[in-house]
């Protein structure tokens, strides 16, 4: 997420059918698709959206929803987590729910867990990113890290994590250095530690996701995407040497997913900001940088995206342009039932092109086919 600030609840009224149906249309595969079969447009279109709900306690939506296959994942924060056996047991309760669905995939399960100030769970990492960054043995603290964050949500059933940050700050006091969320202003620094915390919390079994591509490191303490639109101006010679620059070791790595940022770039991509220009996901973190994995916005809600329209028409736009996953992440299970109504309807309608719709869907659960 941009920041650790509570997010912005949406109340968004979608008027397409769609969102509490229990059977949805059939799904327009292609002859040579590797999708299950019998699946509806619903059902598949719920595979790219995360989920996120109040408090401590699961609503009987939500655990609906999940039986009927029309889930990809939950995130969970601070509100939802009142002890590592409180979580434990909710997390039970939701495999148990995604053991009578359809869908034969586990459960994407996650959290932010980077480390000092940003933890959702008590415990491992304890210190911050900046903190690693000027240990004397940074990288093996960087491993130690990954490890720590990954026993540390496998002890209590999760299964991804949103972290590492790779955003190479600027200057002291920043907005990524400001909360310690930075490793170094060397990118090269941030690329070497990055893919220590990578590679060790992937092999505790819990997914990695490298963000905020291309990068917030230049943004200034009052530029938060999570509260307000964004425009970082730096060049292009200076996103792909400096801020692009601390991604490759991350994807050598095999990191599962990279997270974009909300703040517009001008130099990629005059309009739109990251996660929903096809520019700066196929062209750049695709194409130039080569990576195959997963994609999952920033937080559906942000207030960087006020200009985007709804629930609905973001997620669309962002399926459209590229992302896989959809960070629904206003603790409101409505949310999530707008944002997967409106890719079903925007792919029942041709508005989404199916064969990229199911290549994102075959990516998503290819990734939960390596989780448990």
């Amino acid at each position: 997420m941009g920041s650790i600030s509570d997010l912005v609840r949406w109340a968004v009224v979608v008027t397409m059918a769609g969102p509490l149906a229990l059977v949805g249309t059939p799904a327009p595969l292609a002859t040579n698709s590797q999708l299950p079969p019998g699946l509806s447009t619903d059902q598949l279109a719920g595979q790219r959206v995360i989920y996120s709900y109040p408090g401590a306690t699961p609503p009987q939506t939500l655990l609906d929803r999940i039986r009927q296959g029309r889930v990809g994942g939950v995130i969970f924060f601070g509100e939802n987590i009142t002890s590592t056996a409180q979580i434990a047991g909710v997390i039970d309760q939701l495999r148990q729910a995604a053991a009578q669905s359809p869908v034969h995939q586990p459960l994407l399960l996650m959290t932010d867990q980077e480390g000092g100030l940003v933890r959702r769970l008590p415990g491992a990492p304890t210190m911050s990113e900046k903190q690693i960054g000027q240990a004397a043995d940074a990288q093996q603290q960087a491993a130690n890290a990954g490890t720590g964050a990954g026993q540390n949500l496998a002890g209590v059933g999760m299964n991804f994590n949103l972290a590492p940050v790779l955003d190479v700050y600027r200057t002291p006091g920043d907005f990524a250095d400001s909360a310690q969320r930075s490793y170094s202003m060397d990118p090269a620094k941030v690329n070497t530690l990055g893919q220590a915390f990578v590679t060790a919390q992937q092999q505790t079994g819990v997914a990695a996701t490298v963000k905020h591509f291309p990068g917030l490191g230049s943004a200034t303490t009052k530029q938060n995407t999570d509260e307000q639109p964004v425009t970082l101006t730096a060049s292009a010679n200076t996103l792909r040497t400096v801020d692009e620059a601390a991604y490759p070791g991350s994807i050598a790595a095999g990191v599962k997913s990279v997270m974009l940022s909300w703040a517009i770039y001008p130099a990629l991509d005059p309009q739109l900001p990251a996660g929903l220009s096809p520019t700066i996901i196929n062209q750049e973190l695709r194409g130039r940088l080569g990576f195959k994995g997963v994609t999952i916005t920033d937080a559906l809600e942000a207030g960087s995206l006020k200009a985007f329209g709804t629930a609905a028409q973001r997620a669309v736009t962002a399926a459209g342009a590229g992302m896989d996953l959809i960070l629904c992440s206003g603790r409101d299970v409505s949310q999530g039932d707008q944002a997967a109504a409106a890719i079903s309807a925007a792919v029942t309608a041709n508005k989404l092109d199916h064969s990229a719709f199911e290549a994102s869907v075959d990516r998503v659960l290819a990734m939960r086919g390596t989780l448990r």
